[in-house]
């Protein structure tokens, strides 16, 4: 049983559609794509270089170099989102200093820190020439112990690796600590980095689009002509709050979380199924206690792989046949952000539920015989969003999904 509800009173961003909430809900709106071409992955030997366009933060002056030097390039996206996100809810040092605040992130890999440490051993044979920043670099809690050193959070402390649902399982899991009464307040989210290193693997199963001649029409979710996802990443932050304590200290409510479901599909590793989505998405509807007809938008995790949408069109056709939800997936303007998807697409559902529209399913200009049955949003649609479904699903079979409620 829910006993406590728990609300979103902070949000924060960094990706490539832009370094903070103002910037990436114009984009949104606006159906802006935000990929390109890395040029270093093609040097690299990557058979696509495209990839979200994503800028690297500038730290110095923000953190001192003894906190930067433990940082990775996915922790920087983080502590930028993190930093935006506080701000919003009214978190200043003296709160954190004087309350226990919990902390839960989505990551999934780390790789510049492990290579690098790598090269310098087989070039030089001594560790000592290591230094001590790629140990907390390296480890794929990086971003949480860094996160909690940073902002001296006391609470929950954990990395959340589920492959591509990482971040909206973060969010579920920060979402029952506090309705269980073990925390008030969790920084929950998702990360991921955008180095020529941590995608070689997934080039290497030809799981990426070719298209590069039209970097900004490479990413085409449900669409018939989609030859494969776009890697993204960047960083993506909210403060999951009690609601009782969020009214107590005036906090500004952007949303409440009503509903988390998740489930396996206990089949091949890298194989989606229909049915895990549709048992995510009942659960997380049956835990807010709604049904389908309540749902104004469904933000799909449709990454623009040939099978993985196909396999969601199903099920979402199951769930959502003749309701009135629009559906969209925001990757055809961002990539797949990965293990920051889970977290990222929740803020991109709260910046549509605060500005009153739906943003496009970029791209989509052919449906399939699946997709076809979806009432798609192919332009951004104005819109009143009271409730949002969003999808997260990943290798492994891990599927996690979201319900939001405006308050």
């Amino acid at each position: 049983m829910n006993t406590k509800r728990v609300v979103i009173t902070g949000i924060g961003i960094w990706s490539c559609l832009g370094k903070n909430v103002e910037e990436v809900a114009q984009a949104l709106r606006e159906g802006r794509s935000g990929i390109g071409i890395d040029p270093e992955r093609t040097t690299y030997g990557y058979q696509s270089a495209l990839t979200g366009i994503v800028e690297r933060p500038r730290l110095k002056g923000l953190l001192d170099r003894r906190l930067r030097n433990g940082l990775a390039e996915e922790g920087e996206y983080a502590f930028m989102a993190a930093r935006e996100a506080f701000a919003m809810a009214g978190v200043d040092e003296t709160y954190l200093d004087r309350n226990e605040v919990g902390c839960l992130f989505g990551n999934d890999s780390s790789s510049t820190p492990v290579i690098e440490a790598a090269d310098i051993m087989r070039e030089k044979h001594d560790t000592a020439l290591l230094g001590s920043g790629y140990i907390f670099q390296s480890m794929n809690s990086t971003v949480t112990m860094n996160l909690t050193t940073i902002f001296r959070l006391r609470g929950i402390n954990f990395t959340v690796s589920a492959a591509c649902a990482s971040g909206s399982h973060a969010i579920g899991l920060g979402c029952m600590l506090i309705r269980q009464g073990l925390q008030e307040m969790v920084l929950c989210g998702g990360t991921q980095e955008v180095n020529k290193y941590s995608m070689a693997t997934f080039d290497a199963l030809g799981a990426f689009s070719k298209r590069m001649d039209d970097p900004q029409r490479a990413s085409r979710p449900f669409d018939h002509d989609r030859d494969g996802l776009v890697p993204g990443g960047g960083g993506a932050a909210l403060v999951l709050e009690e609601y009782d304590h969020a009214v107590a200290r005036g906090a500004h409510i952007l949303c409440e979380v009503v509903g988390y479901g998740f489930s396996g599909n206990g089949g091949g590793i890298s194989q989606p199924s229909d049915e895990g989505s549709f048992i995510a998405m009942q659960r997380a509807l049956d835990d807010a206690g709604l049904s389908p007809d309540a749902v104004d938008y469904v933000n799909a995790h449709a990454t623009s792989t040939p099978q993985g949408d196909s396999f969601e069109a199903i099920a979402l056709d199951r769930l959502f046949a003749g309701k009135k939800a629009w559906i969209s997936s925001t990757k055809g303007m961002t990539g797949h952000e990965c293990w920051m998807a889970g977290a990222s697409e929740i803020v991109y559902s709260i910046l549509m539920m605060q500005g009153g529209f739906v943003a496009p399913n970029l791209n989509f200009e052919h449906p399939d015989e699946h997709s076809a049955k979806l009432r798609l949003a192919t332009t951004t649609q104005e819109a009143r969003l009271d409730v949002v479904l969003s999808n997260s699903f990943g290798f492994g079979g891990t599927n996690s999904a979201l319900v939001i409620r405006r308050v």
